[in-house]
């Protein structure tokens, strides 16, 4: 068995996490002269590390999606101006909620293609996390359903979620293999639950997914594109 992450493994995501987090820097972290001229309060990096903060601890409270991104912003907002936001700051940042719409993904170069030489060898599964109706309506606008036997949508991706679907399916841990670009959702549960690896970088996954992986460990596959996989399984 083969489960596939979605979010910036069969399609990109968080790039566009980055673009409006780009937009937000460049206009809350404006020159504001103090006494001497200089500007005060924090540049970009600190903005963006209390950004990260925030993102964090709200991830741990309410979970994922673009939603959550987006109280996350107007929180930083609240405290890098020391007030409550105005009803036209709000709805600036209302407004990049179009961003993601999720009518339409991108698809990561050779993930079609691959998934269906793949579905021709294996069965598939889809495992992504976050706010149900978001990746609902990402799954419909990729149109790869159809190559997997079954989509799962869930709160978080820990090691419990990983032996659920072993139970689920009846899986042989160490015949399954769990594909994604997150070390901290997409590896290392999968690899405490007792499944194998693989993992394929995007250069744009979200911070907060970062992790140290084991380079001794032979149980992870790392590849350096998504076409790749067609060599190995």
């Amino acid at each position: 068995m083969l489960i596939f992450d979605a979010d910036d493994t069969l399609w990109e995501n968080n790039v566009i996490f980055e673009r409006v987090i780009d937009e937000f820097l460049e206009w809350t972290v404006r020159p504001e002269p103090g006494r001497d001229g200089v500007r005060t309060g924090p540049g970009q990096d600190g903005v963006r590390a209390r950004l990260d903060a925030i993102e964090a601890a709200n991830a741990r409270t309410h979970g994922y999606g673009s939603k959550v991104f987006l109280r996350s912003l107007e929180e930083c907002l609240v405290g890098l101006r020391g007030r409550a936001a105005t009803a036209e700051e709000s709805a600036r940042i209302s407004g990049w909620a179009a961003a993601f719409d999720g009518h339409q993904v991108e698809l990561i170069t050779g993930v079609a293609e691959t998934l269906a030489e793949l579905g021709r060898r294996h069965e598939l599964l889809l495992l992504t996390k976050g706010d149900e109706e978001e990746q609902e309506r990402k799954v419909a606008a990729s149109g790869l359903t159809h190559h997997f036997k079954g989509v799962h949508i869930v709160p978080e991706k820990d090691v419990a979620t990983y032996e659920e679907l072993v139970r689920a399916y009846a899986l042989v841990p160490d015949a399954t293999w769990m594909i994604g670009n997150s070390p901290k959702s997409d590896i290392l549960p999968a690899r405490s639950a007792g499944l194998n690896a693989v993992f394929i970088p995007n250069d744009n996954t979200w911070v907060l997914e970062h992790s140290e992986l084991d380079p001794a460990d032979e149980k992870v596959l790392r590849l350096a594109a998504f076409g790749e996989l067609l060599e190995h399984f």
